[in-house]
């Protein structure tokens, strides 16, 4: 839980540093279209292949069961959200905020701390079928009604060839040279704290207290930060994996609000201040709910071991 809670505390300050860059003139807001820009054009597309490329990946037999898991949460969670949001006809921004976790700026760095060794070997397979449906089903949601259907030419983006790309290295094991693989990386390394500094500069600039007031955040918060992690860990007693991965996809679905949905919000033109007040406030809240749920967890993990072992 203290690592948790110091990787948490390190994401918090770099958005510090971002809020009062803004608050003192150093960046604006042409810096940080810019920035935001290069986040999702070259920094995530990086992440992305980095994710396959940086680590060994795991065998065919230990792929199969983090797949099919990680698929099944998804397709369970879009079914869950979308009935939610049909029942609060609330902003369609607010299904993408529940289905879709800030798992590239927060999970990776957090769940590769836990887990060293194999944290990100999980992570990499759910970052592929994560990103997926963010740059599909995530950009046909933050397409504005009023503007005609969705062009599925809005697929094709540097995000959606990188995942292609990544799943193309998977299946036929291509290595890519050591050179390109550093570039990638340290590339891919420039992310997570670009985009909280981004998003730091972007709170600066909107009406804090309005968002802090807004309830309807807090249900995110209570819903896909405390109660669906709980659940899913249950749920995932049905698929043949270590409780590593139990633990792993339990606590990213806990993650906050996807900073990227702000950045696709303002660029499709829909409601990017109504996401980025969801960003604001999961993400605070995610200083105290991660190292809870986190706790949570290993509790239930060391009272089930406990209760395995006991003598019949």
């Amino acid at each position: 839980m203290l690592i948790v809670f110091n990787q948490m505390i390190s994401l918090f300050l770099l958005m510090l540093t971002g809020y009062l860059a803004n608050r003192f003139g150093v960046i604006d807001k042409t810096f940080e279209s810019k920035v935001s820009r290069f986040i999702v054009n070259i920094s995530l597309p990086a992440t992305i292949l980095n994710a396959v490329t940086g680590s060994d990946m795991p065998h065919d037999q230990e792929m199969l069961p983090i797949f099919i898991a990680a698929v099944s949460i998804f397709l369970v969670a879009h079914v869950v959200c979308h009935f939610i949001q049909k029942i609060i006809r609330w902003n369609p921004t607010y299904e993408l905020m529940l289905n879709y976790s800030n798992l590239g700026f927060m999970g990776i760095p957090i769940i590769t701390s836990i887990f060293p060794q194999n944290g990100i070997l999980y992570v990499s397979v759910f970052t592929v079928i994560d990103q997926f449906m963010l740059w599909t089903m995530g950009v046909k949601l933050t397409t504005p009604c009023g503007k005609g259907k969705f062009d599925p030419r809005k697929l094709v983006n540097p995000a959606t060839v990188a995942i292609f790309a990544a799943l193309f290295l998977v299946v036929t094991g291509i290595k890519i040279p050591q050179l390109l693989d550093t570039g990638l990386q340290k590339i891919g390394a420039t992310a997570s704290p670009l985009a909280m500094i981004y998003v730091g500069g972007v709170f600066a600039c909107i009406d804090i207290r309005r968002y802090i007031k807004e309830l309807s955040l807090y249900g995110i918060v209570l819903v896909k930060m405390l109660l669906i992690p709980v659940i899913m860990y249950g749920g995932l007693n049905l698929f043949p994996i270590s409780e590593e991965i139990h633990l792993t996809m339990a606590l990213i679905a806990g993650m906050p609000a996807m900073t990227s949905v702000v950045m696709m919000a303002n660029s499709a033109g829909s409601d990017g201040d109504y996401a980025l007040g969801g960003v604001f406030v999961t993400t605070i809240c995610s200083i105290v709910t991660l190292p809870f749920i986190c706790w949570l967890l290993q509790y239930i993990l060391s009272v089930s071991y406990t209760h395995l072992t006991l003598p019949t």
